[in-house]
């Protein structure tokens, strides 16, 4: 009896473990605050792709030795992030979305010495397919990539509607804060 029961007790254990794990770190909890972000500026949402998925995944699992911010080089869009101790899908698109503060829609670019392309490939309005995937590196860090089909961020074109349709920005854009 006392076998079986440590057993039960272990599996389901490890079964909360990695369900609570995974909890914040679901297709969904990806695309609610990419959604949230692309509301605000008036552009329609995205939809998972699991193809996407696997590949960002594949792309995930090759930065598990180093975690290095390098990008894939595939053939779409591409945001990364990568922190200590911890970070959840909802962590790194907020930090994609923060750097909102440094787009001008205006001028479409970003504030000297700024990063902000992370932000319009959130926003971007033909990006319409979403795939991300999360890995614990071997430092202890945690790596996420996301992929966006089709890519976004071309040069000459903004990310989302003419000028003449744009709603005005929302500096105060309330995501998911769990980093």
């Amino acid at each position: 009896m006392g076998y079986s029961t440590t057993l039960v007790a272990c599996f389901i254990t490890f079964a909360i473990l990695f369900h609570s794990s995974q909890a914040q770190n679901s297709p969904q909890d990806y695309l609610n605050p990419h959604n949230a972000a692309r509301r605000q500026v008036g552009v329609g949402p995205m939809t998972w792709d699991n193809r996407l998925a696997a590949f960002a995944q594949n792309y995930a699992n090759q930065r598990a030795g180093d975690c290095r911010m390098q990008h894939s080089g595939g053939p779409y869009g591409e945001n990364l992030a990568a922190a200590y101790p911890q970070l959840h899908a909802a962590g790194a698109v907020k930090m994609w979305v923060d750097e909102k503060q440094f787009y001008n829609y205006n001028s479409n670019t970003c504030a000297a010495g700024k990063v902000c392309g992370h932000y319009t490939q959130v926003v971007w309005r033909n990006s319409v397919r979403l795939g991300c995937a999360r890995v614990r590196c071997n430092n202890g860090w945690y790596f996420i990539t996301c992929n966006y089909d089709p890519p976004g961020n071309w040069r000459g074109q903004r990310p989302y509607g003419d000028l003449e349709e744009q709603h005005p920005f929302d500096s105060k854009l309330e995501l998911p804060t769990d980093v």
